[in-house]
Formats: C-alpha cells, sequence, structure tokens
C-alpha cells in the first residue's frame, strides 16, 4: 500500500515536474520568437528608412516627376532640327548662359522671334526633373513679371526649352563682376534698381499670393532675375520650384537645394521649406541691389565675407547704413528711400522665418518708392493645380 502510494506520488511529481519544464520551454520559445520578430522589424525598419534618405538625397522626385509633357494652348513644340538651325548649329558664339542644367543659346526662329533656347543636360535625372517642372508650371502661370516660355523640344536623346529672349541677361551680371559673361554689364542707377526690386518681388507675389497652392521657387537668385532691353525684370528658372502647403503656417520637408548665400538657415537645418523661404532669398537681393556685393566672398576683410551677417546690423542704423552702399551709385540716391529699402531687407533676411514679412507687404512698402513702373496689366492667371496629378509635397 505504501509502496503503490509512492509511486503514485513520485509519479504525481515527475508529471508537475514536466508540465513546469514544458511551461518553461513553451516561455522560452515565446521570448526567443518575441526577441527575433523584434530585431527583424528593427532592421526592417533601419532598411525603409536608409532607403529613404538614400531615395532624398540620390534621386528626390519632384512635385511634378511623374507628369507627361503635353502640349498646351499656346506653347509651340518644336523639332531638334528647327532648334538646331536657330541656334547657327548650337554655335559657341551663340551661347549666353551655361549652369548645372547645360547652356543656354540666343536663338532666331523662321519667323524671326528671338529666343533663348536651354538645352538640358541628360547626363542625370536632375536635368529631367527640370525639364517636367519648368514646362509644367510655366504652361500654368502667367504673369507679365515671370519669364515666358514660348515651347519645347522633347525626344529620346534631347530636351531643350524655349524662353522669350531678355536682351540685357541677369541681373547679377550688372552688379559685380561675373565670369564668363558675354553680356556687357551697365551701370544701373538708383532708379532702375528700386524698378527692378519691385518688379521681381512682384513676381514672387504672384507666385506666393496667387496660385492655390502657392509655388516656392527655392532658388532666387539675382543670376534669375533676368532684364529685357528696357531694364524690366522678369523672374526666370523654375527647375528647382515645389508646391507648397495648402494650409497657412505649414511646410513641405525636402532635400536642401539653391544657392550658397541665398539659402534660408530654417531650410539649411532642416529642410523644412516654405514661401518664407524665398522671402529670404529676395532679401539677400536686395543687398545685392544696395551694396553691389556678391553674397559669399570670402576674399572680404574678416567679418565681411558673408554679406548678410555684415550689413544686417547695419540696415536699421541710418548713420551707418550708407556705409554698405554701392559706391558705383556715387551717392546718387535718396537717403529717406535707402533708408526704406534697406528696412526691408532687414526684415526679409531675419534669422526666423516668422519675423519676415509676406510679399505682398513687400510689394506695397515698395510701390511708393517707384517712379516709373510697367503699365498696368492684369496680375496674372494659373490653372488649378488641385488636381490628382499635382499634389504638395508631405505638410506636418
Amino acid at each position: 500500500m505504501e509502496e503503490d502510494y509512492g509511486y503514485r506520488r513520485t509519479a504525481k511529481i515527475a508529471l508537475v515536474a514536466i508540465m513546469v519544464l514544458a511551461s518553461v520551454a513553451v516561455f522560452a520559445l515565446l521570448v526567443v520568437f518575441a526577441y527575433y520578430c523584434y530585431i527583424l522589424n528593427k532592421v526592417s525598419n533601419r532598411r525603409k528608412s536608409l532607403k529613404k534618405v538614400e531615395d532624398a538625397n540620390l534621386n528626390e522626385k519632384s512635385d511634378f516627376a511623374n507628369l507627361q509633357v503635353v502640349a498646351e494652348k499656346g506653347l509651340q513644340v518644336f523639332t531638334f532640327k528647327q532648334l538646331h538651325s536657330a541656334t547657327g548649329g548650337f554655335s559657341k558664339s551663340n551661347v549666353i548662359g551655361h549652369g548645372g542644367f547645360g547652356l543656354v543659346y540666343r536663338g532666331v526662329l523662321n519667323d524671326g522671334r528671338k529666343v533663348a533656347i536651354k538645352f538640358m543636360d541628360q547626363a542625370g535625372k536632375q536635368g529631367e526633373e527640370e525639364f517636367k517642372v519648368e514646362v509644367e508650371l510655366l504652361t500654368r502661370l502667367h504673369s507679365p513679371y515671370l519669364l515666358a516660355l514660348l515651347g519645347y523640344c522633347s525626344d529620346s536623346n534631347h530636351k531643350l526649352l524655349v524662353y522669350e529672349f531678355m536682351a540685357n541677361g541677369g541681373l547679377q551680371e550688372h552688379l559685380y563682376p561675373v565670369s564668363n559673361s558675354i553680356i556687357t554689364p551697365v551701370k544701373l542707377d538708383w532708379e532702375t534698381r528700386l524698378r527692378i526690386a519691385l518688379e521681381a518681388a512682384k513676381g514672387l507675389e504672384y507666385l506666393h499670393e496667387h496660385v492655390s497652392p502657392p509655388v516656392i521657387h527655392r532658388d532666387f537668385k539675382s543670376s534669375n532675375i533676368l532684364l529685357d532691353k528696357k531694364f524690366h525684370a522678369k523672374v526666370s528658372d523654375f527647375g528647382l520650384a515645389k508646391l507648397g502647403p495648402d494650409r497657412a503656417g505649414g511646410h513641405v520637408s525636402t532635400r536642401v537645394l539653391g544657392t550658397q548665400g541665398y539659402v534660408a538657415p530654417e531650410y539649411a537645418l532642416t529642410g523644412h521649406l516654405t514661401t518664407k523661404s524665398d522671402v529670404y532669398s529676395y532679401g539677400v537681393v536686395l543687398l545685392e541691389l544696395l551694396t553691389g556685393r556678391v553674397p559669399v566672398d570670402m576674399k572680404r576683410p574678416p567679418g565681411e565675407g558673408v554679406l548678410v551677417s555684415w550689413a544686417l546690423p547695419l540696415l536699421t542704423d541710418r548713420e551707418k547704413v550708407v556705409k554698405i552702399m554701392d559706391p558705383s551709385l556715387e551717392g546718387q540716391y535718396s537717403m529717406k528711400e535707402v533708408v526704406q529699402v534697406a528696412a526691408i531687407a532687414a526684415m526679409c533676411v531675419q534669422p526666423e522665418a516668422d519675423y519676415r514679412p509676406l510679399m505682398a507687404d513687400v510689394v506695397q512698402s515698395l510701390v511708393p518708392l517707384v517712379k516709373t513702373q510697367r503699365s498696368p496689366s492684369k496680375v496674372g492667371s494659373c490653372s488649378s493645380f488641385n488636381s490628382p496629378k499635382l499634389s504638395p509635397g508631405p505638410t506636418f
């Protein structure tokens, strides 16, 4: 009897031990499986994160990247042969501009019109992106303060854009020496500088205030302000443009692009792009008009290499602001107007984006200072960007 009891007791203990060991084993397996899933998920997320960074840095797609280029009303489709003929076989003597995108040529069409022809570099995707952006944007945007796109050529081997011709080239070439410039620089008087400042401001105002969602230029600079034979200004080069956020106070996140010296600090640091980023760039151009200096020139004396850093402390001091004025003006300006323009520039280049004015406010401040303005015309129009094909970048 006792032996039978002992056997049952031993069997019971063994069963309990087996159950405990089995539970521990199952628990251990669950822990191992959970850890494996955790590691797998972490690796997967890491790969996705790296892929996103890689995509952003190496192959950023613009808002317009998936658009098909189509002929729009009023936009002429040229053959490569036509443009080859218009430029004398793309003769070096007809080169009027150059950059990372390729070369710009002076041309004459069969009907006698003078045009500027941008030959897009097909070596990389950036040229393809810029081509699509410019065609899509400029067929929808219509303002006397934006450079007009007349047509394009697009085949498997060539991408070219045809613009109205601006006889006096870029503003930059008339403010300070530019290497490889084919334009004969003209000394710009104070009145002409004011008018250029106003017309360039109206171009940005149109992009920011009269388009929905707004268009952010992203590469606004003096070389992208083109001048016609009467030195009227138009904003050009929309290859880096982005659609802004629909809601006020929002931003789009994007890889930092632009030109050194013109890029707003918050955009350079975070990649957060807003219309106020363009306002900062406009402020730098105002400083160029005031001083005749390059935005970044490290050959200058210590403290004067970066235009904004050097000029900002002097802009709001009536006694000191005269020290920054372009010597080529030879004092031929109204000190009252200089003080007002300097104050506008100071607001535009504020480090905090929220403290910068809207371009509409800048325009209203400049209008009373400009004596000879372009004849009245409509602000312009634009086809709606609110379509499935055109969506702004992510907003936060």
